[in-house]
């Protein structure tokens, strides 16, 4: 299960030398030159799988490359190979226009575990910048890969880095008449996704708590739509409560202590606050319009939501202290399925307008919106850690003799560097959500 899997990861040891170099990437710039970098083959010692090391590095390479603010300097331009702790030519790599050089190892440990060093070399700057010692067993090789890259992304961007995560989301497969529909995960390159519920109970809205040890969901079991919860260590799920109507769209609260959702109760849909350990349900949104698609602020103390009491649906800031609610969106068109940055900095929506649905962010007093992307039909923004890209999923419009097809896609803040995430064969992607960086 998945706390067995990330206990895996048995040690990570930083040390960072002391000069501190002033390389580093603009990530707002939407159009600023991205930086070069050279990854060097990794060396080996030991009882080490060729396949690994080799594996570990095309996952750096991707990893990075796929932020769209790093070039990776092609392998048969790299002018000599630099064994680790030896300092490198810099004249050499400068010829090749790499800004910066990677250096790294892998050691077969004890009890089937690898030691993955690495070195990260400012070539302008002649100087180290980064330096870590990773330890994880040989099963978890693919996630040292992902924990470098981090580590890289992060020291020249001063940002979090998002690719040691995963995204959960409704995997679709069969005719468009008869679709199934069950929750699945996968790291956020598409790659080990698994299946997390069966193929007989529609399932939709799947979202992680804080912790990344469970999933809250929406379940048509029996028939019976309701919030449920699945314990990603024991597979264990567990219904929210009884609460005398249809309820949907959960999410967990920054702590994870509770659950907002929206409830039906005489044919009106209000937002509701569960709280996980007394199990009480309180009532946060009141009168008679359709309340929907709960998001926290990353301090917990507004929620963000949709609701058509103006007239349309527009977006809307609860204050859960006061129970003041301020609507913040006024532009053309409807807003719906607000969800919160990680940083608190930014709102993304859903936009539809002039029969065309859009992808965007926002301020969260409504003002800067920023249109990401835009399609026949989109839904669903989530955001990576670090607050620098967005997921959601693309409906492409059914043509003759086609199905309608789903895809999961990531985009830049910048709107910038969009591209698909790859799924299985006959898999199509629907409502993801971004976890948390793993423990």
């Amino acid at each position: 299960m998945l706390k067995k899997f990330l206990l895996a990861l048995v040690a990570c040891v930083t040390f960072v030398s002391g000069a501190c170099a002033e390389i580093k990437v603009d990530i707002i710039a939407g159009a600023a030159e991205p930086i070069s970098v050279a990854v060097q083959k990794i060396e080996t010692v030991g009882n080490v799988s060729g396949d690994d090391a080799k594996m570990i590095r095309d996952v750096v390479d991707a990893d990075l490359k796929s932020t769209g603010l790093f070039r990776i300097v092609a392998r048969d331009a790299l002018p000599e190979f630099v064994e680790m702790g030896k300092l490198p030519d810099f004249t050499l790599w400068s010829a090749v226009k790499a800004d910066v050089l990677v250096q790294a190892k892998l050691s077969a440990e004890s009890g089937g575990r690898y030691n993955l060093e690495f070195y990260v070399w400012d070539v302008n700057g002649k100087e180290q910048i980064e330096a870590q010692s990773l330890v994880a067993s040989k099963k978890s090789a693919r996630r040292l890969a992902h924990i470098m890259a981090d580590a890289i992304y992060e020291r020249l961007t001063g940002e979090v880095g998002y690719f040691d995560t995963q995204i959960v989301f409704i995997a679709e497969t069969g005719p468009v008449d008869q679709r199934i529909k069950r929750m699945a995960i996968m790291d956020q390159d598409g790659h080990g996704m698994r299946y997390l519920s069966d193929k007989d109970t529609f399932v939709m809205s799947p979202h992680f708590s804080p912790n990344m040890q469970t999933i809250v969901f929406l379940s048509f079991r029996d028939d019976d739509p309701m919030v449920w919860t699945l314990d990603l260590e024991t597979g264990e799920q567990r219904r929210l409560g009884q609460f005398g109507g249809m309820n949907f769209a959960p999410r967990f609260s920054p702590d994870g202590s509770k659950i907002a959702l929206s409830l039906v109760k005489d044919g009106i849909t209000h937002i509701y606050e569960y709280d996980i350990e007394t199990k009480a349900l309180k009532q946060l949104t009141f009168g008679y319009s359709l309340n929907t698609s709960p998001s926290y602020s990353p301090d917990g103390k507004k929620l963000a939501f949709n609701s058509d009491r103006s007239g349309n649906q527009q977006i809307y800031v609860l204050d859960l202290e006061s129970g003041e609610v301020e609507r913040i969106t006024y532009g053309a068109g409807r807003y719906a399925t607000p969800a919160w940055s990680p940083d608190g900095q930014f709102i993304a929506f859903t936009k539809i307008a002039d029969d065309t649905f859009y992808i965007g962010i926002m301020s969260p007093n409504g003002r800067n919106e920023k249109i990401l992307a835009g399609g026949w039909y989109m839904e669903a923004p989530s955001w990576a850690p670090g607050s620098r890209r967005v997921v959601y999923y693309e409906t492409e419009k059914a043509l003759d003799g086609i199905e309608r097809m789903s895809h999961i896609r990531s985009v830049d803040i910048t709107g910038q560097n969009l591209y698909d995430i790859p799924l299985p064969d006959g898999i199509y992607g629907v409502e993801p959500t971004w976890s948390p960086k793993l423990p």
